[in-house]
């Protein structure tokens, strides 16, 4: 599928912590994006969520991103957070409730082609008995934005 997409990754960085844990949390879970310390936070982009929906395939919790990302849908893409402490086992753990003490990683989807739900079958496609129904990628195909073929 050929798409198009921004993808912005915030986390705030708190005096007890260490930066570079927290850009490697950020790493772990989306390795295309590229971070930069901002004023008590780290910030990065990327136009890929490929690795982070094969770390979702592995996990088996395509149901549950399908979930959270239609609940955070609008007309322009959807949103996500993380909780830090998983992403820097490299483990997807939706944030629901509460906000932890030290913050989350907030994930903001801008899907400017296809449509956002299409691009949300493509990240986490529909399953039946926890198999993908289906999927538009196969697991572990890696979309490469610069690639002149797409």
């Amino acid at each position: 599928m050929i798409y198009s997409v921004d993808v912005r990754i915030e986390a705030p960085v708190h005096d007890t912590e260490v930066t570079d844990r927290v850009a490697d949390a950020v790493a772990n879970v989306f390795p295309d994006a590229e971070p930069a310390h901002e004023d008590g936070r780290l910030v990065a982009e990327t136009h890929s969520l490929d690795a982070f929906s094969d770390v979702l395939h592995e996990q088996e919790i395509l149901d549950t991103a399908r979930r959270v990302f239609r609940q955070n849908r609008t007309d322009e893409g959807f949103a996500f957070s993380l909780k830090k402490q998983a992403a820097l086992e490299g483990v997807v753990n939706f944030a629901v409730g509460e906000p932890d003490e030290l913050g989350e990683i907030d994930v903001e989807v801008r899907v400017r082609e296809p449509d956002v739900e299409s691009f949300i079958d493509y990240v986490a496609p529909e399953t039946d008995e926890g198999q993908p129904v289906d999927p538009v990628r196969e697991y572990g195909d890696r979309f490469d934005p610069e690639d002149e073929a797409y």
